[in-house]
């Protein structure tokens, strides 16, 4: 699991109010009350939302639906006044704000003005991104931004390497931005945002773990964090990227050599209770892994959030979780409690 980061944790818990601790304690007793009588009881509002600045990307990673360019819902940019007044909407309740759904968010020109306002608004937030538009001026510009939490995906510590996960990618360009970061935080002395170098364990790179520690160290990045790989056809794995080290797997083979999920898939989820996925357009999903948006629960262009989150569909995706969560096709292949490791 991640070690814990003093600096991050204080910054953290200097976002906490009465009032989201209050909506947290809901949350989370809701959650447990749901678990205890097998019938969801949702009180409060999501403790942590995410908010994707654009389904855009400039690399081709091969499992990933905007790298391929295979999405079926409409693509675009957020749009800075429907962020704006979806914050001032909720901002009260949320204490997590993750900038990232699908895309690469410094692609969407308003992505730091975004980020500012909700820092003004006292909330704690992170954004992920592949680390090729962190220029000395764009870094500089993140740093002041007041963003919390700073995510470069690093898959790799060779060219060579990199590229078979992140095609088209620039490894070195990665590195620079790293370097543009740490540089503007010690320039304006600011202990903000907490960046990590997070690294896809896949086939091609998982003999570089120990590499990419000594590598980021020498750059002066926080820490590295290593996750697993949600692999779509993972009976058959076509781009071979299952790592061999079953640790940093989301799968394992059984003795008929077949690869299965780890996850046991027990109906419950977390998530359904205390986060959720805004997408560029005002659509509300259930979490992350619907990355197509096939789950549609509500679109904040005819409801209010508040509604949304109460209403009959959403209602009913959390029925259906903690009835019979193997059959919802999103939760069949998810690593919920098994994400993200430091080694």
């Amino acid at each position: 699991m991640p070690q814990v980061n003093y600096n991050d944790s204080i910054n953290f818990l200097s976002k906490l109010t009465f009032r989201r601790l209050w909506n947290a304690a809901k949350v989370f007793s809701s959650y447990q009350i749901t678990r205890v009588i097998k019938k969801p009881v949702q009180w409060g509002l999501p403790m942590s939302i995410s908010f994707e600045p654009t389904t855009s990307c400039n690399l081709k990673c091969p499992e990933c639906p905007s790298g391929l360019r295979e999405f079926t819902r409409p693509r675009g940019m957020l749009k800075k006044d429907f962020f704006f007044q979806t914050i001032d909407d909720i901002y009260k309740d949320i204490l997590y704000l993750i900038f990232y759904f699908q895309g690469e968010p410094y692609l969407n020109k308003n992505f730091l003005e975004m980020v500012s306002y909700a820092s003004s608004k006292g909330i704690y937030t992170a954004t992920s991104t592949n680390g090729h538009f962190l220029t000395d001026e764009v870094a500089k510009k993140t740093v002041e931004s007041g963003l919390d939490r700073l995510i470069i995906s690093l898959d790799g510590t060779t060219q060579e390497v990199y590229e078979q996960y992140r095609r088209e990618g620039n490894i070195e360009k990665v590195i620079e931005g790293a370097r543009n970061i740490v540089k503007w935080k010690k320039e304006l002395k600011s202990k903000t945002p907490f960046v990590f170098f997070q690294f896809l364990v896949v086939r091609p790179n998982e003999h570089q773990i120990e590499d990419v520690k000594k590598l980021a160290a020498e750059v002066g990045v926080d820490e590295v964090r290593f996750k697993t790989a949600q692999i779509y056809d993972y009976e058959n794995d076509p781009n071979h990227l299952i790592p061999k080290n079953e640790k940093f797997s989301r799968y394992k083979k059984t003795k008929e050599g077949k690869q299965v999920a780890k996850n046991k898939l027990q109906n419950h989820c977390w998530k359904l209770w205390q986060a959720n996925v805004i997408t560029w357009d005002g659509m509300v999903v259930p979490c992350c892994f619907d990355k197509d948006a096939t789950h549609r629960l509500g679109s904040l262009k005819n409801e209010s959030f508040r509604d949304i989150w109460q209403n009959k569909n959403y209602k009913k995706f959390r029925k259906d979780i903690t009835t019979s969560r193997k059959n919802i096709d999103i939760c069949a292949n998810c690593s919920e409690g098994l994400g993200v490791w430091k080694k």
